[in-house]
């Protein structure tokens, strides 16, 4: 590994492009911004730990027919395959839908090792002992990144920075300039998780469970090796004002509906779970990731969207090191908007519409339609089915997602 030490032979030089977080939208910039340029810049990738160092706060299910536009599934990152869903209503009842494999059951460390070592094999630069602290300008117009590695501080520069350091807006805060860039706090929502083992579960099925009791937002249960399973909760950001903590929901969760669960460990953060309007990349700094609010609003997958996230982010940062003069720079950071927009952003923004009214829909009638789903033949229980019946449940929900039907 390049260590910081070594990194000192580069201080006199300045990177093109330094990708600050190693997370699935990180890695995948520096993969793309490798693969599209040939290697012909030089692309610096920095994280205080080695991305594939467990915990990786995430469900790990996903879609096949999603993840494989963006990245090549391999064996190596996949724990076994998903064929269905069971929707939970509050008194237990089970919607299945079921599609043989359908999704995959993913260990994210190695995911992100496999798309690590591609990146490496087209010449990334890397750092995984160093934090990223802030940005500052330099007289030429560039930007100084300072960075901590085992106490010691050190100033790096590079033409483009691609912060992808996750929610909270950590890099980006105190720099005027970039004031009106998407802070990564979008409806910041709690998550919480643990790896348990002496749960009851179905193989190839994952459990979302739906209720009051996750103040818009619900609980899962996704398998892992056959003997543990990941089962977690995200909860609505009016969580937070109520002073409830997502820790303390999960622990009641388990001890309501998994009695005899045994708990490995538990895990937690924050996820950027809306979508604005507001510009993703100024003055050659881009945000990718959670760090630009990537996040599916009501599913909070963000696996594939950061993927996504990473493929438009290197386009845009590509440009902009293309660019012949300013006013085209600033096409280019106008366009990372633009193209993720097209590509997700109006989707999210049609349902973060929406999701205030889906957590509002009363437990009786979830459990109503839960129950007449329940007997329908499963060939019948299709996503949209699912989907239009709970929109049925509440006139409000129909009219915030009209936009998203029409389209």
């Amino acid at each position: 590994m390049l260590i910081l030490c070594r990194m000192l032979n580069f201080s006199t030089d300045i990177f093109d492009v330094i990708v600050c977080g190693a997370g699935p939208a990180g890695l995948k910039t520096a993969y793309d911004l490798l693969r599209q340029s040939n290697g012909k810049i030089s692309v610096l990738l920095l994280d205080r730990k080695d991305p594939w160092k467990e915990p990786v706060i995430c469900a790990e299910a996903v879609s096949v027919k999603a993840l494989s536009k963006y990245w090549e599934i391999k064996e190596r990152f996949v724990r076994g395959p998903l064929s269905g869903i069971y929707f939970v209503s509050p008194d237990g009842t089970k919607a299945e839908f079921y599609r043989k494999n359908c999704g995959l059951q993913l260990n994210r460390a190695e995911l992100h090792r496999d798309i690590f070592e591609s990146a490496k094999a087209l010449g990334v630069l890397f750092d995984f002992r160093t934090r990223c602290v802030g940005i500052s300008r330099t007289e030429s117009g560039f930007w100084n990144l300072e960075v901590e590695n085992q106490g010691n501080s050190q100033i790096l520069t590079a033409k483009v920075i691609v912060d992808a350091t996750g929610p909270g807006n950590k890099l980006t805060a105190k720099v005027s300039e970039l004031s009106e860039l998407e802070n990564g706090k979008t409806d910041l929502e709690p998550a919480a998780f643990a790896i348990a083992a002496g749960i009851e579960h179905s193989r190839e099925h994952i459990e979302l469970h739906f209720g009051s009791e996750f103040r818009s937002g619900y609980g899962w249960v996704v398998p892992r090796d056959g003997v543990e399973v990941n089962v977690g909760l995200v909860l609505g950001k009016e969580s937070k004002a109520e002073g409830i903590s997502s820790r303390k929901a999960l622990e009641n969760f388990i001890a309501k509906r998994y009695p005899t669960a045994t708990i490995k460990g538990f895990y937690g953060g924050l996820v950027a779970c809306g979508q604005s309007m507001r510009p993703l990349a100024k003055s050659g700094v881009f945000k990718a990731g959670d760090a630009a609010s990537c996040v599916n609003p009501i599913s909070r997958s963000g696996i594939v969207e950061a993927l996504k996230s990473g493929t438009c982010t290197a386009t845009s940062v590509l440009e902009w090191l293309n660019a012949k003069n300013d006013s085209e720079k600033r096409l280019a950071e106008k366009a990372a908007f633009e193209r993720w927009y097209a590509l997700q952003g109006k989707t999210h923004l049609h349902i973060a519409h929406a999701k205030k009214a889906f957590g509002v829909i009363p437990d009786a009638r979830l459990n109503r339609s839960a129950h007449r789903l329940a007997t329908l033949p499963r060939e019948k229980r299709t996503l949209w089915k699912i989907f239009f019946e709970v929109l049925a449940l509440s006139p409000t929900l129909i009219w915030k997602m009209r936009s998203f039907l029409r389209s």
